[in-house]
């Protein structure tokens, strides 16, 4: 006798697709890597200008961080500053603040006003940035001038560590896990207050430690953005950690693809054809 075969009727049409949570979290992954790269690039451009700098050799805890992208020589604010490398800081703070706007835009998830004050916030990265690279500065104007660099600067450092905040608070929405988003809260946070001890000590001329202050202001967006990135990267669903859309194995067992069944129906029509 022949063997049934009761797969064209009921085969089904199309394979099963990916659930949408998992296919939100793909596309949230170039977002995650464009943020990770940001602050990378500006690591790297700070440390290879840095390193350049050796007569006399370039201080994290004095100097500014803007210092690395004066070639120089000029003295001013206390400091001497001669980049070698200047145009190296230079072109890592255009390429963190784009990359940075860039991965904001591209994050999946927020809705309503959350999505543009991120943007907002992100173009604002993004303006200091640029800012920060084509009027590389003393911090001196001349008078009557506007200060660019400065502007940048502040753009930079309340725009991106206000940003990590925000996106630490939506972390479900944006796909970050709890423990990264609580940190990019703190961070955030951090930053900001380190700004306000980074004006002060500025304002007073001792330039005690100015560099190390300033860099506790900008450092945390770096640190912040990177967890961020990483832990997008990384999460293959939202739900994983925050618990939301898990089900008990008997609904599980009930979403099966039709496909497992024709299978399980195949089998059963064999084992029935071998008894003849």
């Amino acid at each position: 006798m022949t063997e049934n075969n009761p797969t064209s009727s009921s085969e089904p049409k199309e394979r099963a697709r990916p659930a949408p949570e998992a296919n939100q979290m793909m596309q949230r992954r170039p977002a995650g890597a464009l943020l990770v790269a940001g602050a990378v690039i500006f690591f790297l451009a700070e440390f290879i200008a840095a390193a350049a700098w050796t007569d006399p050799p370039y201080s994290y805890t004095h100097h500014y961080i803007s210092n690395l992208g004066v070639r120089g020589p000029l003295e001013a604010l206390g400091q001497f500053m001669k980049s070698p490398l200047a145009w190296v800081m230079n072109t890592g703070f255009f390429l963190f603040g784009i990359m940075f706007f860039i991965g904001v835009a591209a994050l999946k998830g927020l809705r309503s006003w959350r999505r543009w004050a991120a943007l907002i916030l992100g173009a604002l990265v993004a303006l200091g940035g640029v800012l920060l690279a084509f009027n590389p500065g003393s911090g001196e104007p001349p008078d009557g001038a506007v200060d660019y660099h400065a502007l940048g600067a502040f753009a930079s450092i309340v725009g991106g560590n206000v940003l990590a905040m925000l996106l630490g608070r939506q972390r479900q929405q944006v796909g970050v896990t709890p423990k990264a988003g609580r940190a990019m809260v703190v961070l955030g946070v951090f930053g900001l207050a380190s700004m306000v001890a980074f004006l002060v000590v500025a304002s007073s001329g001792a330039n005690v430690l100015i560099g190390l202050v300033e860099r506790c202001a900008v450092y945390p967006i770096m640190v912040g953005f990177i967890c961020a990135g990483a832990s997008i990267w990384n999460r293959r669903t939202v739900a994983r950690s925050s618990g939301e859309g898990e089900t008990s194995r008997p609904q599980m067992l009930k979403q099966q693809p039709a496909y497992i069944n024709i299978i399980k129906m195949r089998a059963k029509a064999g084992a029935s054809a071998k008894l003849f």
